[in-house]
């Protein structure tokens, strides 16, 4: 009976190791499961195309570099009157919001800086105003219509996109929630 002990404590041996994790103390687990960024493009749920625009003040402003922080994107330009329209209510969700961390930028298309300044002064505005001069960032965000805003959230992904106008600020602060807890 000794014998058939002796033979048999190899194998218990190997069962009790392999029943303790081989000696392992921290169990194993599968690595979470990560979800791929976005692609980019225009849509509600993309990744907002990255550009680089000189703003009318001359600094230089590029999207990426906005990551962390939500983003009113509006197309626009001095002769359209829904643009007009829409200007004043952007300024005050500007003068409101800017607090709260959001960087408005109301992308002015084709025109020059001459032209915008003026329109500037006359409506007394003082929002961030990229100079979409060739018209490239427009045609990459497929603007068909003026004006066209999009919302972007502080991880740089579309939630939001209008074409036309504002109606009014509540408007706006409605559509912000998306971007602001």
């Amino acid at each position: 009976m000794g014998n058939k002990m002796i033979k048999l404590l190899p194998i218990i041996l190997l069962v009790v190791i392999l029943a303790s994790g081989c000696g392992s103390s921290t169990p194993q687990s599968a690595p979470p499961p990560t979800t791929p960024p976005p692609s980019e493009g225009i849509d509600i749920g993309s990744q907002a195309i990255d550009f680089q625009l000189q703003t009318l003040d001359g600094q230089t402003v590029k999207l990426s570099d906005l990551r962390g922080k939500p983003v009113l994107l509006n197309f626009w330009a001095t002769w359209c009157p829904p643009c007009r329209f829409e200007m004043p209510f952007l300024q005050q969700i500007n003068d409101s919001y800017s607090a709260k961390g959001l960087v408005l930028l109301a992308i002015d298309i084709g025109e020059s800086p001459g032209t915008v300044q003026k329109f500037m002064t006359e409506f007394n505005l003082s929002l961030t105003v990229p100079m979409d001069t060739d018209s490239k960032v427009a045609k990459s965000y497929g603007i068909t219509a003026i004006p066209t805003t999009f919302l972007i959230d502080k991880n740089g992904v579309i939630q939001f996109k209008l074409l036309g106008a504002f109606p009014n600020k509540e408007a706006i602060e409605t559509a912000l929630t998306k971007i602001i807890p």
